[in-house]
């Protein structure tokens, strides 16, 4: 599979979630609807990071193998994917909460990094 069919599974998964990832972080909590959404949220992410790292870095330097700076949220948005999904588990709701929020402002951070200029968004809109 060549950079660009990947792109588009990574952006296929991960274009919905920051309307996902808004909603549920103004909605009721704690009802079905918020755990159903919840899950197809948590599965989207964890698919749309998965799929990123084996897109290789284009843009800045490549630190480790084929990733660069960008990766590390998609490590992050794996490892809080797990804190989050266990805490609720646990019951800890504020330490879920507080992940689910950590979750949802990396990935805006890497949101706005797909426009900048040599990211295949950034040239899609130029």
């Amino acid at each position: 599979m060549n950079y660009d069919q990947t792109a588009l599974i990574h952006l296929a998964f991960m274009l919905p979630a920051p309307l996902l990832g808004g909603y549920l972080l103004l909605a009721r909590k704690g009802t079905h609807k918020h755990r159903k959404l919840g899950s197809v949220y948590m599965l989207m992410m964890t698919i749309g990071a998965f799929v990123s790292l084996f897109m290789p870095a284009k843009v800045g330097p490549q630190l480790f193998l084929h990733w660069g700076w960008i990766h590390l949220l998609s490590w992050w948005t794996l490892f809080s994917i797990v804190m989050a999904l266990r805490a609720v588990k646990q019951g800890n709701i504020g330490t879920h909460r507080g992940y689910m929020i950590g979750l949802y402002i990396g990935m805006v951070i890497a949101f706005a990094f797909t426009f900048t200029e040599g990211r295949m968004l950034g040239q899609l809109l130029s």
